[in-house]
């Protein structure tokens, strides 16, 4: 390969838009508008006509966006709060900082979002929160989810930083964007993700008027008039600059989406069929905006999975071609969360699938040639190492690694 294989192409994808971008930056520069300016207020409606929901409050980082929105909510001291461990660890880094416990449940084994079953199971008279994450670009299956919290009468936080613009499809045909259906939802725009700017940057969604103007006083140091504060606040404000980028890139988004569907549609087609590796099921009820493709090592317990799995990412690197492990231990083991109430083993699904996952490239700016070179370099390398398993002259670089030593 002459071009470098990217994670992301941030570069590329800026390059394509300079002569948009750029102006739009001169435009804030020559303003001297740089907190507060009139294009965070033009990006939030912007947004949130684009995504369906009456108030979209801006904010510094998408882990604001969940400190505020768990904040802003107003639980008991004693809260629990459900999240699942196989999610980044911001999602439940908030919940701790602000005094709650995290409840941690598993996931889907097929989607990687929140499984209902462990969800039900884990409600006790003090959860008073459901923090779905739509992880990878789809969504939770939200339907139910909000059923469940209607039952317990529990709030809902959406962690849709990595599934801005998935939609969600109802049993009776209505449908709504990840981040609109809950009490709250709660995003990023880190530069990796689908619609990302040049630094930090996020956002709050809500259709409550009252949780609109809470959020925003909360964002702004607890002031709705300066110097006048009514409740405890922070400072998280998203810069005039990056909403001037995004601005430009929310026009840009469905085309974004489109083209990291292909990338998808690509990887899914070739590595069909591909021994030992599975690609991302789809949601029956809600779309996929990719902002991770990420695989399963889908092997028999006969093999160690893990070193299947890193055995796999060293050879790619060795070709030139980049991966990332999207967990590669869940939260409920972390050191800052562990509990003796999550021993290893207790939470099996999110504890499988941080040895067996594997995100491939993908973005806005990837072309055949590279998606062939990837593609072809993942069969090969997994019928090389699987036919070792039963030739009779094994490679020593390869059988500690893929059988456990008490089947040699």
């Amino acid at each position: 390969m002459k071009r470098q294989i990217l994670m992301v192409d941030l570069k590329g994808q800026y390059d394509r838009l300079r002569n948009e971008i750029d102006p739009a930056i001169n435009s804030v520069l020559q303003s001297g508008k740089f907190i507060n300016g009139s294009d965070v207020e033009s990006f939030a409606e912007e947004l949130a006509t684009w995504i369906g929901v009456k108030h979209v409050i801006p904010c510094a980082n998408g882990t604001d966006a969940l400190q505020l929105a768990i904040m802003a909510l107003e639980l008991p001291a004693d809260s629990e709060i459900i999240v699942p461990s196989f999610t980044y660890a911001a999602t439940v880094e908030v919940i701790s900082l602000l005094g709650f416990k995290p409840v941690f449940v598993d996931v889907n084994p097929h989607t990687f979002t929140i499984d209902l079953h462990d969800l039900r199971r884990q409600i006790n008279p003090k959860t008073k929160l459901i923090i779905p994450v739509h992880l990878f670009g789809q969504c939770a299956e939200m339907e139910e989810i909000l059923l469940i919290a209607n039952r317990y009468n529990l709030r809902i936080v959406e962690d849709t930083a990595q599934a801005i613009g998935a939609d969600y499809f109802f049993s009776d045909k209505r449908s709504a964007k990840a981040g609109t259906m809950g009490d709250i939802g709660t995003t990023s725009f880190f530069p990796s993700k689908n619609l990302g700017c040049y630094g930090d940057g996020g956002a709050l969604f809500t259709n409550d008027d009252e949780l609109a103007a809470r959020i925003k006083m909360m964002a702004n140091h607890g002031q709705k008039q300066k110097y006048y504060h009514d409740i405890i606040g922070c400072n998280s404000r998203l810069d005039s600059i990056q909403a001037a980028i995004l601005r430009v890139k929310l026009q840009h988004l469905n085309e974004f989406t489109e083209k990291r569907k292909a990338v998808a549609q690509f990887y899914r087609h070739k590595l069909k069929g591909v021994r030992g590796v599975s690609t991302p099921i789809c949601s029956r009820n809600s779309t996929h905006v990719y902002n991770q493709f990420t695989l399963k090592i889908d092997l028999s317990d006969r093999f160690n999975i893990n070193n299947v799995r890193n055995c796999l990412q060293l050879e790619l690197k060795n070709r030139g071609i980049p991966t990332m492990i999207y967990y590669p231990v869940p939260n409920h083991l972390q050191k800052a969360y562990y509990s003796d109430q999550y021993p290893k083993g207790s939470i099996p699904m999110s504890e499988k699938l941080s040895e067996r996952v594997l995100s491939l490239p993908i973005h806005t700016e990837m072309n055949r040639i590279e998606l062939k070179y990837i593609t072809d370099s993942i069969e090969e390398i997994m019928d090389k190492m699987l036919s070792m398993v039963t030739a009779t002259k094994r490679d020593s670089r390869w059988k500690q690694t893929i059988l456990h030593t008490n089947q040699l």
